[in-house]
């Protein structure tokens, strides 16, 4: 579905009961952080990511917040941290007086790499934040073996990743504790959301009492301290209620699409896609593919400018987050991988109201585009 011929990045799919449900928590009076539909989607969605605990929060950023101050930082720390992700992830841990230390990524899979984590860890390194970057998982046997041989906790930062898997094993409960988005580009969404899932009950305690302004939960008004109000409302959580019915459906539709678009744009020069391992089954997010500026004949912001033209909207990776002002004194590290793929990477329209014409339409577009050598 393009939209007036224009074809954006992202449109959510919201074709099951999420505005029937909604619509009851809005009848029901209940809209702000009581209501049935926040313990519904919170065990729901444990149970789905193979874990005892879940609690909603107002969106991914807050829950990877929620989730490092739950770990228990203190200012001088360090988290390693992928450079190729979303810079919510570097933010996080600045929020709590921590520092991100950055690392490269696997060409394998373009997740953090564990070779990396285990020569950057030093005497303040508490932990490390393993980032499912754009739905694949990452490797998280070796990641969690390095934590396991110098004492250090794991963070999945799945908000990319909703039920990806990992050796069988779903995203959500490979680490110490995962967070979750659920803005409104999301392979699950309710507009603006997110999540953390974990195991551990000690780390439930803490990150309710966290989440709800730091309120004792056996005394009311009484705050032993300082917390935050990180609370997802009964509204939202309809929407997301809704969404998880779908989950299966939504998913494998991405998958079609994606697997369309790589199969449509195979053997055009210079163009690239993402690898995926042996042992990871991709939730896609955003399609991605990869633009050699000699094969392909253009660079490519030159092909997503081509692409603005005919009215097909795209992504650029991210940028190398150790390359923003916040953390320029990091500019000069070497991380070839994280800043290949920051400049040559790309994210097409990727939705599951994409037609097989838009697709033939992009797929055309980018084509048409080479001007390989």
């Amino acid at each position: 579905m393009s939209i007036d011929n224009f074809i954006p990045v992202a449109i959510p799919d919201l074709g099951g009961n999420e505005e029937k449900y909604a619509a009851e928590a809005i009848r029901s009076s209940w809209i702000s952080s009581t209501g049935k539909y926040i313990e519904e989607f919170e065990s729901r969605f444990a149970s789905m990511c193979q874990v005892r605990h879940c609690l909603g929060t107002a969106n991914g950023t807050v829950a990877l917040h929620l989730a490092l101050m739950a770990l228990d930082l203190a200012p001088g720390d360090e988290v390693i941290v992928p450079s190729l992700t979303y810079v919510a992830t570097a933010n996080a841990v600045r929020y709590v007086n921590a520092e991100p230390v950055f690392v490269d990524v696997s060409p394998t899979n373009w997740c953090i790499d564990p070779q990396a984590i285990e020569a950057a860890i030093t005497p303040r390194t508490k932990g490390i934040i393993a980032v499912h970057l754009y739905g694949h998982p990452a490797d998280m046997d070796a990641i969690n073996a390095v934590a396991h041989r110098h004492g250090l906790w794991v963070v999945e930062d799945a908000a990319e990743a909703h039920f990806a898997t990992y050796k069988g094993r779903t995203t959500g409960g490979l680490g110490d504790i995962a967070t979750f988005s659920f803005y409104g580009n999301k392979t699950i969404t309710c507009g603006e959301g997110g999540a953390v899932t974990f195991n551990d009950d000690r780390l439930l305690l803490r990150s309710r009492m966290l989440r709800g302004q730091g309120m004792d939960p056996d005394r009311r008004y009484f705050f032993p301290i300082v917390g935050y109000n990180y609370r997802l409302t009964n509204t939202a959580c309809a929407i997301l209620t809704a969404q998880l019915e779908r989950a299966t459906e939504i998913v494998a539709a991405r998958r079609r699409i994606c697997d369309l678009y790589t199969r449509k744009l195979a053997g055009t020069p210079g163009i690239g896609f993402q690898p995926v391992a042996e042992w990871a089954v991709v939730t896609p997010w955003l399609f991605c593919i990869t633009v050699d500026p000699i094969l392909y004949g253009r660079s490519r912001d030159e092909l997503a400018e081509f692409l603005a033209k005919s009215r097909i909207d795209s992504r650029p990776f991210f940028i190398s987050v150790h390359r923003l002002p916040p953390y320029a004194k990091n500019a000069g590290l070497h991380l070839p991988i994280t800043d290949r793929l920051s400049e040559t990477g790309m994210n097409l329209p990727t939705y599951n109201g994409l037609t097989n014409a838009d697709i033939d339409r992009v797929v055309d577009t980018v084509r048409a585009h080479a001007r390989s050598p």
